[in-house]
């Protein structure tokens, strides 16, 4: 068994303007049948993007509490 490239990306487009983010978008769905990507991010526009989200939330009595949402493909017409 043989595995593609993994990338972790760590706030990498946090500076940039919505436009540049789309072509950030666009540069990671080119790549990710070859690869692997985990992006750190605080952007709309990038998570929207995501197959699934994780997050850190803070619950009851200050405890972290880890969440995950599967998000359904984008269909376009």
């Amino acid at each position: 068994m043989s595995f593609g490239p993994f990338y972790l990306l760590d706030e990498v487009e946090a500076a940039l303007d919505d436009t540049n983010i789309g072509r950030f978008v666009e540069l990671l769905r080119r790549y990710a049948d070859t690869a692997q990507f985990i992006v750190v991010t605080h952007q709309k526009k990038t998570m929207e993007a995501a197959d699934v989200l994780y997050g850190v939330t803070m619950g009851g009595e200050g405890v972290s509490q880890i969440v995950s949402r599967r998000l359904p493909p984008i269909v376009t017409p």
